[in-house]
């Protein structure tokens, strides 16, 4: 499988273990042609990244692509769901800066308002008992809602943070062009829940999820899934097409 792009690592802006730069050579060193430095959204109450941060790493990813010719660095954002209506922890300013946005479920991110913490904290931990249809229909339809108002490319791990109703969310993605990530590192994805969103005509990415260099590009596990899922390269938005299967 030719893997081209990894479109989610993390770096000490937030809560990774290296520099963008030091994660843009260990791509180069995989030879990827693409990389984003994806960062949690400022509404991460432990690890989200500050505006003023934002505009230093803007700064210093256009100084990396004017120094390496061989690969395109893109600032991103994994942005968080904070409120039932879809909406996130970014605003028009930070957009603005961006190259990428991804966006997922994180219940380190403060909610937009008491009642979205109740429903997107509280019910998604004693919902899950009490009235676990409820809380993945509240669940799916605020991703939804997220990618019908704010240009989202990728929707991080999903599931995994969160239930959600995988077929619904799928549709509504593949209508908005927007990709489900098979995420190497939190190892949810099934070979089933793949094969159920590829039948709603969803595309797919495979992620690394890098919080350290070293895992930058490293996307075996995400892999796997697509093998046994039948993947073909023109499902995956990450891998180039070359005719036959992954």
């Amino acid at each position: 499988m030719d893997i081209f792009a990894d479109y989610h690592t993390h770096t000490v802006y937030s809560h990774g273990k290296g520099t963008i730069e030091d994660n843009v050579r260990e791509a180069r060193s995989k030879g990827l042609g693409e990389l984003a430095i994806t960062d949690h959204g400022p509404g991460h109450f432990l690890y989200g990244v500050s505006r003023k941060d934002l505009q230093k790493m803007r700064e210093e990813v256009d100084r990396l692509n004017g120094k390496y010719g061989d690969i395109r660095v893109l600032l991103g954002v994994e942005a968080n769901v904070i409120s039932l209506d879809g909406g996130l922890d970014v605003d028009g300013d930070i957009i603005s800066m961006l190259d990428i946005l991804l966006v997922g479920y994180h219940f380190g991110a403060l909610p937009a308002t008491l009642r979205d913490g109740y429903h997107i904290h509280f019910k998604n931990f004693v919902g899950r008992w009490t009235s676990p249809q409820r809380v993945r229909e509240n669940n799916t339809k605020a991703l939804i809602k997220a990618i019908q108002k704010y240009p989202v490319s990728i929707i991080t791990h999903p599931g995994a943070k969160a239930d959600i109703d995988t077929k619904v969310l799928a549709g509504a993605a593949a209508e908005k062009g927007v990709a489900l990530e098979i995420n190497a590192s939190h190892h949810f994805m099934t070979e089933d829940y793949v094969r159920i969103a590829k039948a709603e005509g969803a595309r797919f990415v495979l992620g690394s999820d890098a919080h350290t260099p070293r895992r930058v590009g490293d996307v075996k596990a995400a892999v796997e899934v697509a093998l046994k899922a039948g993947l073909t390269p023109g499902d995956i938005i990450n891998v180039k097409e070359e005719g036959g299967k992954v």
